[in-house]
């Protein structure tokens, strides 16, 4: 097997209309609500105010999604791969703490990825009041929703070719609706100047509260990091400014639109479909459910693919991943489709209606957009960067990224909460798993392989002792080639002795780099004692069942093991002889001391344990030839205690605090 490399993706034509698809859903949309609510905050009227409300819009846009993420962040990828975890998987061996800076980061965005569907669609479908205002907004978002979800377990193949020129479409449309204002109120291009957001942040009383639902322009910046590895950097880097100048016309359409109507800007309900001619308004609504669709669609691929990492890397409890299509990179995980279907129904429900969505939207993604500024300053630090530009950077960003987090937490009586509760959770589970997995590994204890070489060899030869299985596999952990665990020299000595013709010692190396996809093997015992090491990336499948039999093939072809079956009515055949795989699963032991914070997880991490799926599955291996052996973290626990023996004949030993007829009853 060899490495496999899928960055340095080209720029062209068809892959600029695939990344609209993919990489601007959820901040192509939100033109949609994000005006309505910055201007729902304005009481007082002036045009001043107006230009500074765009103002702001435009120079978030530029500063944090093109400074920060198109012009920096994006230099920080992992052999084309992107993303909060991508980030830390780039500096987690020498800064191993920035896995808390990952957890929240990653969390937040879980959470986002729940309120972003519920808010998208809703805002889109609620453009039918401006039609009908006794249509039934609310069963028809929970339709399109569950419909959305359902659809997951099939794959987008058959719908992705579609998403680009529609989102193409989309984007076109907000510019011409942008324009078609513009020119009737000419004076809004005035807010291009940051001067008039320093006047609206100056004189208009409670304006940095105003900063919360400015924030909404931007909401999707994360994403354009996160799908890198999709679509390449050149083709984020270029889109991006067709996109953005669709965006900032659409603003200023949106700000011309109110100063034209100042009377009924905040009567309407939504300032977005007013842009549009009567006869359009139907046209109008099915484009942008569409683009919601597409926008929500492009939040739980990313909460799948974001799970998938955060198992490889050890966050998350192993659940059932499948893989409904041959598209690149897509991933389908069941647990977590329901899992996200039913918490955007409760917000849908719950909230209903988008104004009051609005409140629980931006609060989680400042959080990920925090982490990923302290992250990066990390990654430029390594890369050697001047320590005043990372100085600048640190400074810049964190506080205007302070300053949104600051009005976003104003709103968390209002809806906040429920953001903050969900990346909570996931920060939970997260942290649990973590770190319940590194207090168990730290009861491992490896050992030198080569000193039961021949101990393993005679075992293999010994006719006295029940034949196990022709080939055992063991599932290791032991990162260095020359070691094991001594919990499986246990499982083959001490416990029920296991034969077997030939031992294999298989583990698996989960890699910071994406894309790796190799095996070394290393032969202790010709014929006997094998060890496989596969080097996997973590974005790849883990079939390990199917990896090690392209192994085994590989190794046959080359004459260096034989595995026909050594019972020989069976060999004269040339069958194949049995493979049985072991796999040791670590008990916590009732009596072990831990802290009361190692309390604390392993008691979370055990309710986690019947939640995720066994090790096994996870690895794609045949449930008919796998034997999970149970064995305590510690097999050599000693009471601290002295136990005296008792002279045997009771009467003549004085120092005996009782006899058994004083035990009657207290037996166990």
């Amino acid at each position: 097997m060899s490495s496999q490399k899928n960055h340095g993706i080209k720029l062209s034509l068809s892959g600029l209309i695939i990344t609209l698809g993919i990489v601007y859903g959820d901040i192509g949309t939100s033109p949609l609500y994000t005006f309505k609510a910055i201007t729902s905050g304005l009481t007082v009227l002036k045009p001043e105010y107006i230009y500074g409300a765009i103002s702001l819009v435009i120079w978030t846009l530029t500063v944090l999604t093109t400074i920060k993420y198109v012009t920096f962040t994006l230099k920080a990828d992992n052999k084309g791969e992107g993303g909060i975890f991508s980030l830390f998987a780039l500096i987690r061996r020498r800064v191993p703490k920035a896995y808390l800076l990952a957890l929240i980061g990653g969390s937040a965005l879980l959470a986002d990825g729940i309120i972003t569907p519920a808010i998208t669609v809703t805002t889109a479908v609620e453009g039918l009041s401006v039609v009908n205002d006794k249509l039934p907004v609310i069963p028809i978002v929970i339709g399109i929703i569950t419909a959305l979800f359902m659809l997951q377990q099939f794959g987008t193949k058959f719908l992705g070719k579609s998403f680009g020129p529609i989102m193409f479409c989309w984007f076109m449309m907000l510019a011409v609706l942008g324009v078609s204002q513009i020119v009737q109120h000419p004076s809004v291009l005035k807010s291009i100047n940051p001067y008039y957001g320093y006047i609206l942040l100056r004189d208009y009383p409670g304006a940095i509260l105003l900063m919360g639902a400015v924030f909404l322009a931007t909401t999707g910046a994360e994403a354009l990091y996160s799908d890198m590895g999709h679509v390449g950097v050149k083709n984020i880097r270029w889109s991006w400014l067709f996109v953005k100048v669709t965006l900032i016309l659409n603003y200023m359409g949106q700000g011309a639109w109110v100063l034209e109507h100042p009377e009924s800007f905040n009567k309407v309900s939504s300032i977005f479909y007013s842009l549009m001619p009567s006869w359009f308004i139907i046209p109008g609504i099915i484009m942008s459910t569409s683009a919601a669709v597409i926008a929500s669609q492009a939040l739980i691929s990313g909460s799948f693919t974001l799970i998938s990492e955060a198992m490889s890397l050890r966050f998350w409890p192993r659940q059932k991943l499948r893989y409904p299509s041959d598209v690149k990179g897509q991933v389908y995980v069941p647990s977590i489709n329901w899992m996200l279907w039913a918490f955007c129904l409760f917000v849908v429900v719950y909230f209903g209606s988008s104004s009051r969505m609005e409140a629980a939207y931006g609060l989680a993604i400042t959080i990920t957009m925090l982490s990923t500024t302290i992250l990066m300053s990390m990654w430029l630090r390594f890369k050697k960067a001047n320590p005043l530009f990372i100085g600048l950077f640190l400074f810049v960003f964190l506080s205007i990224e302070g300053v949104f987090l600051f009005a976003n937490v104003t709103k968390f009586m209002h809806g906040g909460w429920f953001s903050v509760v969900m990346a909570l959770v996931f920060i939970t589970i997260m942290y649990v798993w973590f770190n319940g997995r590194k207090i168990k590994n730290s009861f491992l204890l490896f050992i030198k392989i080569k000193q039961y070489i021949p101990l393993l060899h005679d075992i293999s030869l010994d006719k006295t002792i029940p034949k196990y299985a022709t080939h055992l596999v063991y599932i290791t952990k032991a990162n260095n080639t020359d070691e094991i665990e001594s919990k499986i020299i246990y499982s083959i000595i001490n416990k029920q002795p296991k034969r077997a013709d030939v031992y294999w010692l298989l583990h698996v190396d989960v890699l910071d780099e994406p894309d790796v996809f190799e095996y070394k093997v290393t032969t202790f015992d010709e014929g006997k004692i094998y060890k496989v090491d596969l080097r996997l990336g973590f974005k790849v499948e883990p079939k390990i069942g199917i990896y090690f039999r392209q192994v085994i093939e590989d190794m046959v072809k080359n004459n260096e093991v034989d595995i026909i079956s050594r019972y020989q009515s069976l060999r004269n055949h040339d069958i194949m002889g049995d493979f049985k795989y072991v796999f040791i699963d670590r008990i916590v032991n009732n009596d072990h001391d831990f802290t009361t914070h190692q309390k604390f997880v392993m008691q979370i991490y055990s309710v986690l344990r019947k939640m995720s799926i066994p090790d096994w599955k996870a690895l794609g291996m045949d449930t008919s030839n796998v034997y999970v052996d149970a064995i305590p973290l510690n097999t050599d626990i000693r009471s601290k205690r002295i136990m005296r023996r008792c002279a045997e004949v009771l009467e003549e030993d004085e120092q005996c605090a009782g006899s058994t007829k004083d035990a009657v009853g207290n037996s166990f």
